[in-house]
């Protein structure tokens, strides 16, 4: 009898733990942590009801690509390689992270982003001004 009392209990608990980690908990916001450098891959936008990306333009050829590097102290570093020198210039601002948006300041300007995927390896965002779409790699 004892016995069975904690195989329910044990079945109870994993049930009730399996329940409480359903994706439905977070209303769809991601999960995994922003912060990191992440490459400049992809640009583009939707066109009609299809996404269409193509290599980022703004990574100068022979260069190493671009990149957005967000910190832990919420400091946003935009890397940008230009020239026949691959000269680095680095701007920095600071982001703010709320559910699935995603804004970056830098001086007076601001942009926040619908962040569309974000896993270990990407990171997409969809301007909400502008509706472009930007996939970063890490």
């Amino acid at each position: 009898m004892k016995t069975k009392r904690i195989l329910f209990g044990l079945l109870l608990s994993i049930g009730l733990f399996a329940s409480s980690c359903s994706s439905d908990d977070n209303e769809g916001e991601t999960i995994i942590p922003i912060q990191g450098k992440y490459n400049l891959s992809q640009t583009g936008s939707i066109v009609g009801d299809k996404e269409v990306l193509f290599d980022a333009p703004q990574n100068a050829s022979g260069c190493s690509r671009d990149y957005l590097d967000l910190r832990l102290s919420n400091a946003a570093v935009i890397g940008d390689y230009n020239g026949s020198d691959c000269a680095l210039t680095e701007t920095t601002g600071t982001y703010a992270r709320s559910h699935n948006d995603l804004t970056i300041s830098v001086g007076n300007v601001s942009s926040t982003s619908d962040i569309m995927n974000l896993t270990n390896k990407e990171l997409k965002l969809k301007d909400k001004t502008t509706g472009i779409i930007t996939v970063y790699t890490r």
